[in-house]
């Protein structure tokens, strides 16, 4: 027997809903049909359905002690801490090149964390328009100073905003307060990486003091990007100048939670401030296991014909967009970035184009306003290593016949 709720409070909930209804926002849970073709999920190396991960996750699972809890029981500060998530700690920081590292719960929860708690009053957030909903939800909650956005990875932007902040604040300037810029290196939904290089000579040359710190997010670069996987900070070299990094595990790791990636000094930090690691159940075993299984493979190289599988993929799904021919950006346009597994097929009716897709078989999902900006909605396509050349056919003739379908109908307008 459910609840009942008071009228006023049901009559208010049922219009934000109709309201969201009207502009085309609503969102609803949906089960994808497994007979479908994924195009959508962040799956990028198709572990998930992998048969090494699963064998060899599973061994994991059977050398636990016998009776080993599977629940980790309580907060890693009470009773969820153990031998294994610290050796597994330290076992991903040493791939990461990093000299320590912090477990949470997601990536959400990670962001969340660093950016409520590190930065100090007084202090400076600098950030990319398009960062991700769960840093913005950090910053939400920071005692920061000024949370400032710059243009989309716009080295341009960042040094202009960045100029504005240091004549607005001589303690920027003399090295007392600290700016924090936040970055991803791959972007959701746009798929294209960050120029971490031209950002770092930027404030270099700004803050020479050496108080602008990097926050990267590397979610999508994760076991796609870089060498063995390790993402986009290591395949350039940088990762001495980055203050922290965060990996998260549920896209192409196949598992679940995040890593914080940091000085010893930080992770204290955070075991003592971070509110989303302190007051939370921390992950149990198999999560734990799960995670060392696709580290493991990352480790041993085992994920590189994967990697090298998902680029071939995307050159060829790039050449097969490329065949559509050229069409009235009103209509229709690509967006991509080189080597990113994410493609943007932007159209004023990413409802209906996602919808035929759908019908054929293959799961892509439209992604509207205010996931993404308004007039940028788009039906966004991901590939994954597991993918074939003939599934890629089948969708861009879907997507072909939608256009042909869509022309007819705006020429018969007209």
């Amino acid at each position: 027997m459910s609840v009942s709720l008071p009228k006023d409070l049901r009559d208010s909930m049922r219009q934000a809903l109709r309201r969201r209804e009207l502009k085309s926002a609503r969102r609803r849970l949906t089960v994808l049909s497994e007979s479908s073709v994924d195009f959508s999920s962040n799956d990028f190396l198709s572990l998930s359905t992998s048969p090494a991960f699963r064998t060899r996750f599973l061994a994991h699972l059977q050398q636990a002690p016998a009776f080993y809890p599977f629940a980790s029981g309580g907060s890693r500060l009470l009773d969820g801490n153990s031998t294994y998530a610290e050796d597994l700690e330290k076992f991903i920081a040493d791939f990461h090149r990093a000299p320590n590292g912090l477990l949470f719960n997601s990536g959400f929860d990670a962001n969340v964390g660093i950016l409520s708690c590190v930065p100090q009053p007084g202090d400076v957030i600098v950030h990319d328009e398009l960062i991700h909903a769960s840093a913005r939800e950090g910053m939400r909650l920071s005692r920061a100073g000024k949370r400032v956005k710059f243009a989309h990875s716009s080295p341009e932007s960042l040094e202009e905003v960045l100029k504005s902040q240091i004549k607005a604040d001589p303690l920027i300037a003399n090295g007392t307060r600290n700016v924090f810029i936040v970055v991803e290196s791959v972007y959701s939904m746009d798929g294209d990486i960050a120029p971490l290089r031209e950002f770092l000579q930027v404030v270099d040359t700004l803050l020479p003091q050496g108080n602008g710190y990097f926050i990267v997010d590397e979610a999508h670069a994760t076991g796609a990007f870089g060498p063995r996987g390790a993402g986009v900070v290591q395949e350039l070299g940088v990762e001495d100048r980055i203050f922290i990094r965060v990996h998260t595990f549920g896209k192409a790791l196949a598992s679940h939670g995040a890593i914080v990636l940091c000085c010893s000094d930080t992770r204290d930090y955070l075991i003592n401030y971070a509110r989303s690691l302190i007051y939370t159940t921390a992950l149990g075993f198999p999560f734990l296991a799960c995670i060392r299984t696709a580290y493991e493979l990352l480790s041993e190289g085992e994920t590189k014909p994967l990697q090298r599988k998902l680029q071939q993929l995307i050159m060829y799904l790039r050449t097969r967009l490329g065949d559509l021919g050229s069409w009235d950006p009103s209509v229709f346009e690509v967006d991509h970035f080189p080597g990113s597994p994410i493609f943007s097929l932007r159209s004023p009716l990413p409802r209906q184009l996602a919808a035929t897709c759908q019908k054929q078989g293959f799961i892509v999902r439209a992604i509207m306003a205010p996931t993404v900006p308004s007039g940028k909605e788009r039906v966004r396509v991901c590939l994954h290593a597991g993918n074939t050349m003939e599934q890629i056919d089948g969708l861009v003739d879907t997507v072909q016949q939608w256009l042909n379908q869509a022309t007819e109908k705006r020429v018969a307008r007209l």
